[in-house]
């Protein structure tokens, strides 16, 4: 299986599929608008990726970049190539494109009232396979609640703080609820 990850642009022949993806894969309530994802992806700490598998379009992988963190807001695959291994595989490439860094992601949390807690278990163990630990910490994005789990070790509320700061500026970081809640 080889991997090709190409930072995504307007002009790239793959924005298009990306972008349906990106809108079907994700609720409503955990999604930013794609514009702002788009713009913030010109900044040097943002690396948009459209992932290419054995040379078709496979997903995409959407990092924030600050000090030592990589934050993975966004990971999908395309639901025609589901269940390959390919997202394992996109998350090993990850570690190795970050290996010098703290990685880590949310998941919702593991919620057995949840309508989805299957899939919430299941989304946790594939992150576990894929080499992430429980971080043990939990955080508030609007009115979600997330799981945090990483690779390279924890990451504390301060530094979480100044990463979305330096994301989405100041201003746009107090109109948001952004913020671990231990």
């Amino acid at each position: 299986m080889k991997l090709n990850f190409t930072k995504l642009k307007p002009n790239s022949p793959d924005f298009r599929k990306v972008k349906q993806l990106y809108m079907r894969a994700f609720p409503d309530d955990e999604r930013a608008p794609f514009l702002m994802l788009v713009l913030k992806a010109k900044k040097k700490s943002v690396d948009f990726w459209s992932i290419s598998c054995d040379g078709q379009w496979a997903g995409m992988l959407y990092i924030v970049n600050h000090r030592d963190l990589s934050y993975v807001f966004y990971l999908a695959v395309s639901e025609e190539l589901r269940g390959r291994g390919i997202g394992s595989a996109i998350l090993r490439s990850a570690q190795k494109i970050y290996k010098d860094r703290r990685l880590f992601l949310a998941i919702e949390e593991l919620d057995e009232n949840a309508e989805n807690y299957s899939q919430r278990v299941s989304r946790r163990n594939f992150y576990i396979r894929s080499g992430f630990e429980e971080l043990h910490r939990k955080l508030r994005e609007g009115n979600v609640i997330y799981d945090i789990l990483g690779v390279g070790g924890d990451v504390k509320a301060s530094e979480y703080k100044a990463l979305m700061n330096s994301y989405a500026g100041s201003i746009l970081s107090k109109l948001f609820t952004m913020e671990f809640v231990d």
